[in-house]
C-alpha cells in the first residue's frame, strides 16, 4: 500500500487529528467511507459491462472415437 507501514498510518492519523479535531473526524471517515463504497460500485459496474462485451466464445465440438 504505497510502501506505508503501521508506523507511517499512525503519524498520518494523528496529524489529521490535530488538523481538524475529535468534533471533525467522524464526520470526514463517514464521507471517505462513502467514497470509497461508490468507487467500488462503479468499478464493478464497469468490469461487468465489460464482462457483456465480450463475445461469447463459440462452442467446442466434440469429436466421437470411432472403434476399428
Amino acid at each position: 500500500m504505497f510502501g506505508l507501514g503501521v508506523p507511517e498510518l499512525l503519524v498520518i492519523g494523528f496529524i489529521v487529528f490535530l488538523i481538524f479535531g475529535g468534533k471533525k473526524l467522524p464526520e470526514l471517515m463517514g464521507g471517505l467511507g462513502k467514497g470509497i463504497k461508490e468507487f467500488k460500485k462503479a468499478s464493478k459496474d464497469v468490469q461487468d459491462e465489460l464482462k457483456l462485451d465480450e463475445p461469447a466464445s463459440p462452442p467446442t465440438q466434440k469429436q466421437e472415437e470411432t472403434k476399428s
